[in-house]
């Protein structure tokens, strides 16, 4: 098989550096380009993912967080177009965890990618919405859904410790791929507004409906594929062996 071109997009959303090159250094048949944001949107709008036969995202732009409030905005024309490009040549991408909360103000980000995490109340598909939830640490059991190529080697169940969202999920336009064992209410998770507003880890006056105990899945956009992996917030799910393979699978699924 020749070497693949992915290109990794990082950045707005701090991460363990070393572990996650580990990460990537894991991949077999990969030549791995990484870009960090800023810098990324203007490269990616330059050209950079031409000739890429996947991407991965694993950044979250878009945002400034300062005096216990979050500004948004919208990416560049140009970043849009290339990533549009991208699909609609029929290639593909893998987003990884706090990738789902990326580009607030780019509302078709949320539909490619088949989600949303909210750092404030937000109107989305016309329904209010409370800000999403956090909960860093948990450990819980990964149940495979389905027969899939993403999902293939995997046991039926594997044991994780990673951060879970309580996060808005399009679920009836994915293909469900793998479930948390895990109470998606709100007393099980953190409030992200009180996070940027200083009140870390703190669920009071949060009323968040149940949500969705999905955490990967995949969806076609244009005419390439893409699949979301909820796991990935520090070096415990990096190294993780069926979050490498997964990410593996993923990474064949989508080229």
């Amino acid at each position: 098989m020749s070497v693949r071109h992915l290109l990794v997009l990082s950045g707005g959303h701090p991460y363990e550096a070393e572990p996650f090159a580990a990460l990537l250094a894991s991949l077999h048949g990969w030549q791995v380009e990484h870009l960090v944001h800023p810098e990324a949107e203007a490269l990616v709008a330059d050209g950079a993912a031409e000739q890429a036969d996947a991407l991965l995202f694993y950044d979250m732009p878009g945002f400034t967080f300062a005096d216990g409030t979050v500004a948004t905005r919208p990416p560049s024309a140009g970043f849009v177009a290339a990533i549009k490009a991208h699909f609609a040549r029929g290639r593909g991408a893998v987003a990884l965890h706090h990738a789902l909360a990326g580009w607030a103000d780019w509302p078709e980000w949320a539909e490619m990618l088949g989600g949303k995490f909210l750092y404030r109340r937000e109107t989305l598909r016309g329904r209010e919405c409370l800000d999403s939830g956090y909960r860093h640490d948990v450990d819980y059991d990964a149940v495979v859904l389905a027969d899939h190529p993403v999902t293939r080697g995997l046991p039926a169940r594997f044991a994780m410790c990673d951060e879970l969202y309580l996060a808005e999920i399009f679920a009836e336009d994915v293909t469900p791929l793998i479930a948390a064992d895990h109470e998606f209410a709100a007393h099980n998770f953190h409030s992200a507004a009180h996070a940027v507003a200083g009140r870390m880890f703190d669920n009071s006056d949060w009323p968040h409906a149940p949500g969705h105990n999905l955490v990967a899945w995949a969806k076609p956009v244009a005419a390439g594929q893409l699949v979301y992996l909820q796991f990935g917030d520090g070096r415990d799910a990096y190294g993780n062996p069926h979050v490498r393979q997964l990410l593996a699978n993923a990474l064949d699924y989508v080229t």
